[in-house]
């Protein structure tokens, strides 16, 4: 089988190096290209900058459409009746008079040429909520969703796994925990992960590996099939929409290719939104809005956090990597590679809650967010990684194909350091070199009206974050209310320091091979109230 893992650092040298090199060159290049067109030709950098922020325009327009049609879908999914569609499709009929969306009806229908997978009573859930430190308040949240879900639960395997290196208390809750719930799931296993594991750099990948490799060793020795089983990860603080675990039996059996198939649901950092600075409140909403644009991009569309993925596609591929800090993300190309190409993410158009980033104190708060979007960012290290497996090792991976997702992948991060920086401040570029010429004079009159009409899109943007919030908590008043609306003035600010600054972080670690091999969990708070109405907020 093809060596999938990462290379070591000491073996990354040549055409490796360089492709390490690239996010963070073409990154600081992009950002001193106004500069240097400036110095030759002042038309040359006005029509640059025009060009770059209509092109940024047009994408916002189209992204924040494509987000109000998104959040649609997952309102009319999240009210579909999913445990008698199931029924429906293992019995091969619809009852007369019953309404069903028009993709289940042909769904049904071919069950007639193509049989099912499986019955969906043989479907089996996995699911592995990986841990660190986390304290009750996160975790029983966590576990009581699933409890909540519309769907048999002796048909899910709840596996806890903990971090050896958390210590004894983390290790005991652990223990309760899955004795606590045992008769409620179909079995429920703690799987303690030992530190210091030769090759495994510290990060959430080698502790659900371990989780994983332990619910083979289960399986075998149960006799159950690992193609009866699907796997969803999750993090201590995700609450699965309670329709999740039927959809995505049903999109697991009747896909036609499942184990070269993984499922993802629509990411939304909402948990506890009300509770966090309004920076963090601006970015943990953008996120969710972010996530429910790519849920109808499925060309594009890639693992993220939690997802679902057969047992059998899992063990395949050795499940996740255990040498990066992005295990999520990066296990689309560990599939993509492994499958040589034939391998894809199928949106799942249900949500999945989870926490915004929320510290004990303010910059505790800030600390976390920054450290949390600089490992999102650190994903432009499968920059090399694809170019590597792709490029420089035998495959029968269209090119085409390979080439296309690659310069998607190269594009994304560029534009995630380099975009706000010049979309923002790269009009008046010219003007500090000319003065005195019209072209720069006029460019950022121009970029002012396109940056006015993308008002429109904030709205839109203001509009939907409002429509997502779930209930305000009892203890806040009314103006906590018109805050979520006046945050939005932080966005600006948000976006350079949070997403531009934390990729250009990465990506020069990246460039001068200061690599990140520690995975720095985010701080889970949780505020709380007591009966006097003092609000306190803990760890």
């Amino acid at each position: 089988m093809t060596d999938l893992e990462i290379p070591f650092e000491k073996n990354r040298k040549g055409h490796y190096r360089f492709f390490e090199i690239l996010p963070g060159a073409l990154s600081w290049g992009m950002i001193a290209l106004p500069f240097l067109l400036s110095l030759i030709d002042v038309r040359l950098a006005a029509l640059f900058m025009f060009v770059y922020v209509l092109i940024n325009f047009s994408r916002g327009v189209a992204g924040a459409m494509r987000a109000m049609q998104a959040f649609r879908t997952m309102r009319e999914h999240q009210k579909l009746p999913w445990q008698a569609m199931l029924k429906e499709l293992g019995g091969g009929n619809i009852p007369e008079r019953t309404k069903r969306p028009h993709w289940h009806h042909l769904a049904v229908e071919g069950t007639q040429e193509r049989p099912l997978l499986m019955p969906p009573d043989k479907v089996i859930h996995a699911v592995i909520i990986a841990t660190y430190k986390e304290s009750r308040d996160i975790l029983v949240p966590t576990i009581e969703a699933l409890l909540h879900s519309q769907y048999n639960m002796k048909q899910v395997i709840c596996i806890l796994a903990y971090e050896g290196r958390a210590g004894e208390a983390t290790e005991r809750q652990a223990k309760e925990l899955m004795a606590t719930y045992k008769d409620q799931f179909f079995d429920t296993i703690a799987v303690k992960h030992p530190s210091n594991i030769p090759g495994e750099i510290i990060g959430k990948g080698g502790n659900v590996t371990y989780a994983g490799r332990a619910l083979q060793r289960y399986l075998e020795k149960r006799r159950i099939d690992p193609l009866r089983v699907v796997v969803t990860t999750l993090d201590a603080d995700n609450r699965p929409d309670k329709h999740y675990l039927s959809a995505l039996a049903y999109a697991y059996i009747v896909c036609p290719d499942p184990v070269h198939s993984s499922f993802q649901p629509v990411a939304q950092f909402s948990n506890n939104i009300w509770d966090p600075p309004a920076p963090m409140r601006v970015l943990a909403t953008g996120n969710s809005l972010s996530h429910l644009m790519m849920s109808l991009r499925s060309h594009a569309l890639r693992n993220f956090s939690s997802h679902g993925q057969p047992m059998v596609a899992l063990i395949q591929t050795d499940f996740w990597s255990v040498r990066t800090i992005v295990e999520d993300g990066h296990q689309f190309w560990r599939s993509y590679f492994r499958f040589e190409g034939n391998y894809r993410v199928l949106p799942l158009h249900l949500p999945i809650y989870q926490d915004a980033v929320l510290s004990d104190t303010y910059w505790k708060t800030v600390k976390a967010q920054f450290l949390q979007i600089r490992r999102w960012t650190y994903g432009a290290s499968d920059v090399a990684y694809v170019a590597h497996m792709g490029f420089f090792r035998r495959n029968t991976i269209s090119r085409f194909d390979l080439f296309a997702k690659f310069w998607r992948l190269l594009e994304g991060h560029v534009t995630w350091a380099a975009g706000p920086l010049l979309i923002l401040f790269g009009g008046f570029i010219p003007v500090l070199f000319h003065p005195k010429s019209y072209g720069a004079l006029q460019l950022p009159i121009l970029v002012s009206r396109i940056q006015t009409v993308a008002l429109l899109v904030a709205v839109v943007t203001v509009f939907l974050s409002l429509k997502t919030l779930p209930p305000k908590p009892a203890r806040y008043k009314r103006h906590r209310s018109i805050f979520m609306v006046l945050q939005w003035a932080y966005l600006p600010l948000t976006t350079i320091v949070f997403n531009s600054f934390a990729a250009l972080y990465s990506q020069t670690r990246l460039l001068l091979g200061r690599y990140i091999s520690k995975f720095d969990v985010t701080d889970k708070a949780v505020v709380t109230q007591s009966a006097t109405g003092k609000t306190t907020t803990s760890l």
